[in-house]
C-alpha cells in the first residue's frame, strides 16, 4: 500500500501594529488594503494573511500595554510596527506625548515583547505632521529626532527598517510645489489620503517579501 504524505501548508501571518494611520489602513485604498491587493495579484493568497492592529490615538506605551493581547495571542510570523505620530503630536495638542527618553524606553520594553515571541519585526518610522516643504512644519525636528531612536534600534536589535520618514519628506520636497501643510499625501496633515497610503504599501510590500 502506497502511503502519502501530505505538509499542511499554512500562511504567514502579518500584523500591522499601530494606531489610526494602521486603522484607517485596512479600508478601502489603505495600506493594508493595497498589500491585500498585491497578494492577490502575485497570487500569494496560500501564502500570506494580514492582521490590522491599529487603535485611533494610540502611543508607544498604549502598543505596549495591548501587545499581549493583541499581538501575542496572536501569534504574527511578521510584525510591523507603526507608531510614533501621537508621541510627537499630542505633546503639544493635549500634553499627553511622550518625551524621546520615555518613548525610546517604552519602545525598547515593547521590542522585548515582541521579540520573545519570535515574529520578525519591521519598525516604521513616522511620517508626516504638515506637508511643507524645508523643515517648515512645526514637528519636522521632533519627527526626525524619533525616526532616529527608531532607526537606533533597529540596528541594535537587528530588525527590518521601513524609513517612511525619509521616503514622505523626499516626495514632499520634490512635488509640493505650492509647500501647501496638507493635501498632497494626507486629507489633514497627518492621516494618509491614497496616495500617501500607496507610498507605505510600496514600501513595505517588498520588505514583507523579502522575509523568510
Amino acid at each position: 500500500m502506497l502511503l502519502l504524505s501530505y505538509r499542511r501548508e499554512t500562511k504567514r501571518k502579518i500584523l500591522f501594529f499601530g494606531d489610526s494611520i494602521t486603522e484607517q489602513g485596512k479600508f478601502i485604498g489603505g495600506f493594508i488594503e493595497q498589500i491585500n491587493r498585491q497578494i492577490e495579484a502575485e497570487d500569494l493568497v496560500k501564502n500570506y494573511q494580514t492582521i490590522a492592529k491599529g487603535v485611533s490615538g494610540n502611543k508607544v506605551y498604549d502598543l505596549y500595554l495591548r501587545v499581549d493581547e493583541d499581538v501575542v495571542l496572536q501569534s504574527p510570523n511578521i510584525t510591523v510596527v507603526f507608531i510614533g505620530i501621537n508621541d510627537i503630536w499630542c505633546k503639544s495638542s493635549n500634553g499627553t506625548g511622550l518625551d524621546i527618553v520615555k518613548f525610546e524606553n517604552f519602545y525598547r520594553a515593547l521590542l522585548v515583547k515582541l521579540l520573545a515571541i519570535n515574529t520578525k519585526i519591521i519598525l516604521c518610522t513616522p511620517t508626516l505632521i504638515g506637508e511643507k516643504r524645508n523643515q517648515e512644519n512645526f514637528h519636522d525636528a521632533d519627527l526626525d529626532m524619533y525616526s532616529n531612536v527608531i532607526r537606533k534600534l533597529v540596528n541594535e536589535y537587528q530588525l527590518e527598517l521601513c524609513d517612511l520618514r525619509a521616503a514622505f519628506t523626499a516626495y514632499i520636497e520634490q512635488s509640493n510645489y505650492e509647500n501647501l501643510s496638507e493635501g498632497l499625501l494626507t486629507t489633514d496633515g497627518v492621516h494618509l489620503n491614497q496616495l500617501g497610503n500607496t507610498i507605505v504599501a510600496e514600501k513595505l510590500w517588498p520588505i514583507i517579501k523579502s522575509i523568510k
